[in-house]
């Protein structure tokens, strides 16, 4: 974690929508005046897309499974070198996935590629990953300090200590606001149908049989960042998804609510969120429940005191 560097983070599997949250957030920092630079995840797959396939299938024929949930198909250790880095200078070394034709256009490279590894530029304030190992930690349970802060003194004890040791990777450490968006698991599989179709012109059953490959890996890897995250956006459909691999249709908003985590109650107001998020509720201590159609409202009335709280504490280490 880092006063001076900060760094917000998206986690969560493909189709779970935090393209959503990441466009919430980038106009609650153009609001604070604060430069950001975007990290995709995708940028951080060990292999292209054509590779990819073949690894894929040379591991099944193996006996065992690969996928992007996978730490193997994945760089991770230069993913937290470069959150570490960035907290330490501000800078580090990113590239981008050319993940469609517009991107191929723009950095005249094939689709399924990757651009080369460059610094990032100067002067960006504060760093926003979007992905699917935001939160992805092999440290012990025992061994982690998982409570939140914003004083600067408590996040420099940590980086000191962050910074000793050698351990295993433990990417959530670096990470000041950690954000999980885990839709419940038969409406992720819908949109993640629905968007490979519409998208990636890929049949419903190939990305079926995709799903079904992976899904250990999405338990072992994915599932256990959710502990981790200082909140969580749940969505939840009031349809019937009983069985998502036949639905074509994706639950609109209107038709979900959306149960909304707090890893830590402690700094924030539950009264004002209630006041200001039409419809929402409290089912626990820690826990708001609120209309689907309500989304983005609630993203920016709950996240823009923390934008708020980091912003003020970077520039008052920046001054200081």
């Amino acid at each position: 974690m880092s006063v001076k560097h900060p760094i917000i983070a998206f986690t969560g599997s493909s189709g779970a929508g935090t393209t959503t949250f990441r466009k919430v957030f980038d106009r609650l920092l153009k609001e604070e005046g604060i430069t950001r630079f975007r990290v995709d995840g995708n940028a951080f797959r060990r292999y292209d897309r054509k590779a990819m396939r073949y690894m894929v299938e040379r591991c099944r024929q193996q006996g065992y499974c690969l996928s992007h949930f996978s730490p193997e198909a994945n760089y991770l250790e230069r993913l937290e070198g470069l959150f570490r880095e960035y907290s330490r200078t501000g800078t580090g070394l990113c590239r981008r996935y050319v993940e469609n034709e517009e991107l191929a256009e723009i950095y005249d490279r094939p689709v399924g590629s990757f651009t080369p590894w460059e610094e990032i530029p100067g002067g960006t304030e504060v760093l926003v990953y979007d992905g699917l190992h935001g939160g992805y930690s092999e440290r012990p349970w025992s061994q982690r300090d998982t409570s939140p802060s914003h004083n600067p003194e408590v996040v420099r004890r940590r980086l000191e200590v962050a910074l000793c040791e050698t351990p295993e990777l433990d990417i959530a450490r670096w990470v000041d606001l950690l954000i999980g968006v885990v839709p419940v698991i038969n409406l992720e599989w819908i949109q993640k149908i629905y968007r490979d179709a519409h998208h990636k012109n890929k049949p419903a059953e190939s990305t079926i049989q995709t799903i079904q490959r992976r899904l250990p890996d999405y338990i072992k890897y994915i599932v256990p960042q959710f502990s981790l995250t200082d909140i969580n956006f749940q969505r939840v459909p009031l349809t019937d998804t009983s069985n998502p691999f036949v639905l074509r249709e994706i639950p609109s908003l209107d038709e979900s609510i959306v149960v909304i985590r707090f890893r830590d109650p402690r700094g924030h107001d539950f009264p004002h969120f209630l006041k200001r998020i039409k419809g929402s509720w409290m089912s626990r201590r820690n826990t708001l429940v609120i209309p689907g159609g309500q989304l983005e409202h609630a993203i920016r009335v709950i996240c823009a005191p923390l934008v708020h709280r980091i912003v003020r504490s970077y520039r008052e280490a920046l001054n200081s």
